[in-house]
């Protein structure tokens, strides 16, 4: 059984769907076949790699990448984790499911450290629940194309 390619997308790829990504490659076993990209490239944002060393999972040496690389790559799913990235996403020719998941941007709260980690933290738990639902019902043969199950 060949694993299933699964972009991420937000709009910078420097936070939501770098967490998303390494969540799946961590939690999916050898299921999965995790991507990221934003509508623009960015950098990982270090309070996203802080959390994730909070979990045990190491996402320093991510970079962030721009959809272009992978317009023309077969995927299973495209799951795009914001609006603004849903809404400017180009079509991908041969997708076979797709998914929403608006995750607000942790990147957009302001304050102190503590309460912009917080943020941070709120979207990678959020972020952690869908990849389980996501894990369980990925494979299922009887989930609709439009994937209305793993949209919540």
């Amino acid at each position: 059984m060949s694993r299933q390619r699964v972009l991420f997308i937000c709009t910078h790829n420097s936070a939501r769907s770098q967490m998303a990504e390494a969540m799946l490659r961590a939690m999916g076993g050898e299921e999965f076949e995790p991507f990221s990209a934003g509508t623009e490239a960015s950098r990982v944002r270090p309070e996203a790699i802080a959390v994730m060393a909070e979990v045990g999972i190491d996402i320093s040496d991510q970079q962030s990448k721009t959809l272009d690389r992978f317009l023309q790559q077969p995927f299973d799913w495209l799951i795009t984790v914001c609006d603004s990235a849903r809404e400017s996403c180009p079509v991908f020719p041969g997708v076979e499911r797709t998914a929403h998941w608006a995750v607000d941007d942790p990147a957009d709260v302001e304050g102190s450290e503590a309460r912009r980690l917080e943020a941070f933290r709120q979207a990678r738990d959020d972020l952690r629940n869908r990849i389980r639902l996501f894990i369980t019902t990925a494979s299922r043969p009887d989930l609709p194309h439009g994937a209305e199950a793993l949209g919540a």
